[in-house]
């Protein structure tokens, strides 16, 4: 009297079963296993949607070249801002932000204080007050 529901399973064929991972075989194949489709696949559908899906990655990579192109004319003609890119050298919470040598000058950065060095005269910093 009591329903039990239907099990699905792909048996290995090359491999063990644990050698399988994510991707090894067509998503409609999985759709099916995880009960997400009602029938499973043919390889008619499989093979259609494996060359939609190559056609479309090659219309991506086409509009992507066309894109950068596109990009660096409007650089090139000066209608466009080029990218800056910028070097983050530490954090601004860190007590010594982008310093390598101690300086005369007190430094504060976020809750940290350091005091400022006392540096010999003509010692030859950057700093010679």
């Amino acid at each position: 009297g009591q329903i039990i529901p239907e099990r699905r399973f792909v048996e290995a064929i090359n491999r063990q079963a644990y050698q399988y991972e994510m991707g090894d075989f067509p998503t409609e194949w999985e759709a099916w296993i995880r009960k997400k489709r009602k029938d499973p696949p043919t390889i008619e559908e499989i093979l259609k949607n494996e060359n939609y899906r190559e056609e479309m990655k090659q219309k991506i990579k086409d509009v992507s070249e066309k894109d950068k192109l596109l990009q660096a004319k409007e650089y090139k003609e000066g209608l466009v801002a080029e990218r800056v890119h910028t070097h983050v050298k530490g954090h601004a919470s860190a007590p010594y932000y982008g310093k390598k040598e101690p300086s005369q000058d007190p430094t504060s950065t976020a809750s940290s204080f350091q005091p400022g060095s006392w540096m010999p005269p003509g010692s030859g910093s950057s700093h010679n007050k």
